[in-house]
C-alpha cells in the first residue's frame, strides 16, 4: 500500500524504466508504503528450486531473516527503483521518506536490503558502476534500523 499520492512515469535513472513519483510533499521519516497483502513466503532455497526460479528471482523480495516474497502482478511499489544514495529507507517491508521529499520526488531505495545475502542484481548501480549485493540479513537490519532512528529523531 502506497500512503501519499503518487504516479508512475520514466524514471529519472538511466536504464530503469518507469519509477514511482510523490504527488505531494512528505516530511522526513514518514511512513511511504507498507505491506498490505503477502500471501506467502518462501526460503530463498524454496525459490531457487522451483522449476522457473530464473524467472521468478527478479520479483523476488526479502521481508525478513530468509524470508521472501514472489510478486508476479507488479503492483505499483515495484517501480520504486534502486539507488545507493536513496530517497527512501526500506526497512522490514516498510519505506520511509529519508528526507523532506518534494511533490515530483522519485521514489529509490538501496536494494541491498531488498536481494538475499550475497545475491547480485543483473544490472549495476546507475551513478556509482558498483555491482549491487545483497546484504546478510544482521547487515541489512543494522544498517536499517540505524538509520531509522536517526530519521525519527
Amino acid at each position: 500500500m502506497i500512503l501519499p499520492r503518487y504516479h508512475i512515469g520514466p524514471s529519472l535513472i538511466e536504464g530503469a524504466g518507469q519509477g514511482l513519483f510523490l504527488d505531494e510533499a512528505i516530511a522526513r521519516g514518514r511512513l511511504i508504503t507498507a505491506p498490505d497483502a503477502i500471501p506467502r513466503v518462501y526460503t530463498f532455497e524454496d525459490i531457487l528450486a522451483l522449476p522457473d526460479a530464473h524467472k521468478l528471482l527478479p520479483a523476488t523480495v526479502r521481508w525478513f531473516e530468509d524470508r521472501y516474497t514472489i510478486t508476479l502482478e507488479w503492483p505499483d511499489e515495484c517501480y520504486i527503483n534502486h539507488a545507493f544514495s536513496p530517497s527512501a529507507l526500506w526497512h522490514l517491508g516498510f519505506v520511509f521518506a529519508a528526507a523532506n521529499l518534494a511533490a515530483g520526488t522519485e521514489i529509490t531505495v538501496d536494494y541491498r536490503h531488498l536481494l538475499a545475502p550475497g545475491q547480485e542484481e543483473d544490472f549495476r548501480d546507475a551513478q556509482s558502476g558498483e555491482r549491487i549485493v545483497g546484504f546478510t540479513w544482521r547487515e541489512s537490519l543494522r544498517a536499517s534500523t540505524t538509520a531509522l532512528t536517526h530519521l525519527l529523531d
